[in-house]
């Protein structure tokens, strides 16, 4: 009652900060716990140097930040601060003098000569967690990441939130339509949700990208590239069609397609072909991994539009593989499986060269077993097969294929493959 009173307070003052309020109310009463947060803990106690490596504002600094340590005062530093920056012209010096401090440096991509003078001082001093690296941007694309650390730091990577971090106040259709960045998911008001994703890809186009490798690329090909690939979201991707829509080569789009891959905006789904005497599909299908700004590139602006959208079942499937692929065990990886002849599942989970489990994703709770999906069955003789829907009951259908919902699935069944 309380927080309705200050609300119209609020816009009885000052209606411009209606956007910003009820941004501060949810996230005061829905923090949301990572499920990183622990094996971090876990990692911080055996290595010198963790990173923590995902998109932009996915909450990498506030994550660091409420990581305690009993043995560690901390010192932040941000690498897009001119201050911090001219703190670490002499770094090597800087840094011995905070020696017995947890030291958090973020965006360190932006500063890449670092990571050869943290080899030396790791030496030097071989403390657990003492130093904590964020980075917006795969290590393997930016320019100038030596080999330095190996042996000296874990990495780790912080999703958008996720089905499996949900609280009471958060159910997974809201996850599925605004994503799984905290600004985005923990807005009491859509109108806010979708300005700040429209505001977030609008930077991510014009600056961010090129600041995160170091590259020069046209924000109008980098845009239009992005929505086409929203609009093929889980389709098998083809460099070539991209290329004369955009009027740029084939090189160029796999360029751009690897600084999104490695921004953690992008996932490829590699098609599996091992052991298979099939003539396969070996193009990989592409995903816009979080599915708010999939839903903004696409314009849709509420759940009806999306549930009447084309794009609603690839959507669906690339909700549910990237919350898969965020959940599962270590043991296991993800392929799809596709044959010329139509033998086809959407994901495929496997154990070194052995296939586990075939999974065909449905946004129909009534799903049929299609003919497709039974010849990849018959095709790879997996353990376990599943047709992974939004909310159905879990029951056994014909052909011993499990209907389940995907919570259910993450929660009863993927850690026992």
């Amino acid at each position: 009652m309380g927080e309705i009173i200050l609300k119209k307070l609020i816009n009885l003052v000052n209606p411009k900060l209606k956007f910003g309020f009820t941004r501060l109310i949810r996230n005061f009463d829905s923090m949301v716990k990572r499920n990183l947060e622990s094996a971090l803990l876990q990692k911080l106690k055996k290595s010198p140097a963790v990173a923590i490596l995902g998109p932009r504002q996915v909450g990498k600094t506030t994550l660091a930040k409420q990581l305690k340590s009993d043995q560690h005062e901390s010192l932040y530093l941000d690498m897009e601060n001119p201050n911090d920056q001219n703190k670490l012209q002499d770094a090597f010096s800087y840094l011995t003098l905070h020696e017995d401090s947890r030291i958090i440096i973020d965006e360190i991509q932006l500063m890449p000569s670092l990571f050869a003078v943290l080899r030396p001082l790791i030496d030097a001093k071989r403390t657990a967690g003492r130093f904590i690296l964020l980075g917006s941007a795969s290590p393997l694309l930016v320019k100038g990441v030596s080999e330095s650390l190996a042996g000296r730091i874990a990495y780790t990577e912080l999703t958008p939130i996720g089905i499996t971090e949900l609280t009471d106040q958060l159910d997974y259709k809201m996850n599925w339509f605004r994503g799984g960045f905290p600004e985005a998911l923990l807005a009491t008001d859509d109108d806010y949700a979708i300005e700040w994703l429209d505001d977030f890809i609008r930077s991510y186009v014009e600056r961010d990208l090129a600041i995160l490798f170091g590259v020069t690329l046209s924000s109008v090909t980098l845009r239009n590239f992005w929505s086409m690939l929203a609009h093929s979201n889980g389709n098998l991707l083809n460099a070539e069609v991209f290329a004369r829509s955009l009027g740029v080569s084939a090189t160029t789009v796999m360029k751009y397609l690897d600084f999104l891959e490695g921004g953690y905006m992008v996932r490829r789904l590699q098609p599996w072909f091992v052991n298979a005497k099939k003539r396969l599909i070996k193009s990989p299908k592409t995903y816009i991994r979080d599915t708010g700004i999939l839903h903004r590139l696409l314009n849709i602006s509420n759940l009806d539009n999306l549930f009447g959208h084309p794009g609603a079942g690839g959507s669906w499937e690339g909700y549910v593989v990237e919350q898969i692929f965020q959940a599962k065990p270590d043991h296991l990886d993800l392929f799809f499986y596709r044959t010329q002849a139509g033998a086809e599942c959407d994901l495929l989970l496997v154990q070194g060269i052995t296939p586990v489990a075939c999974i065909e994703i449905k946004l129909s709770n009534a799903p049929v077993v299609s003919r497709g999906f039974l010849n990849c069955i018959q095709d790879l003789e997996p353990k376990s097969s599943f047709i992974i829907t939004p909310q159905s009951d879990t029951y056994v259908a014909s052909h011993d294929v499990t209907i389940t919902s995907l919570s259910a699935f993450i929660a009863t069944r993927l850690d026992l493959l």
